[in-house]
């Protein structure tokens, strides 16, 4: 999937088929996955967001970037990344995303949790996240593997935001 095209690349809303299925990995950093990135940022900071992922793009690939600051300085890539936690402590807090609009609910996730990923480089690197970016971390890691918050809301939060998540739905158009 190298040849992505980068001026299709848009905010893919919930509840497309590219949300609901495991990302591929990415086998060569080329100029289209820097291109894609560049596509991202831009993307993610028209519209406020801290976290986006190659499939709230489009692009079923096992990528995200992420800018707790959301600013273009701070972004981060990760390519082809595992998160895993690194403790048995939960917190639930609210969240909302940006293939999911108008919906804002508590999703559980690890307080703690490590990455390791590749970046635009080529580079191998792993961190110890906690707090937003261990929450954003594991938020953009559920979309490469075909999860959003409509996923992973309890069933309180699905009745309270059940007639936007049906608008998403009937809205919701097959290309």
């Amino acid at each position: 999937m190298s040849n992505i095209d980068i001026e299709k690349c848009r905010i893919t809303r919930y509840p497309a088929d590219v949300l609901a299925n495991p990302a591929e990995p990415i086998e060569d950093i080329d100029d289209n996955i820097r291109r894609l990135v560049e596509k991202m940022t831009d993307i993610m900071l028209e519209n406020k967001g801290i976290g986006l992922a190659g499939p709230q793009v489009g692009v079923g690939l096992r990528i995200f970037i992420i800018s707790l600051d959301a600013t273009k300085q701070g972004i981060k890539v990760f390519i082809n990344p595992t998160v895993t936690p690194t403790t048995n402590e939960l917190d639930s807090i609210e969240e909302g995303c940006l293939s999911v609009p108008d919906v804002h609910t508590k999703i559980r996730r690890y307080k703690r949790c490590k990455v390791t990923a590749t970046d635009l480089e080529g580079n191998e690197f792993t961190e110890e996240a906690e707090g937003l970016y261990a929450r954003a971390l594991q938020h953009e890691y559920d979309h490469i593997g075909g999860m959003t918050i409509a996923d992973r809301m309890g069933s309180a939060a699905r009745i309270a935001h059940r007639k936007q998540l049906k608008k998403l739905k009937k809205n919701y158009k097959k290309t």
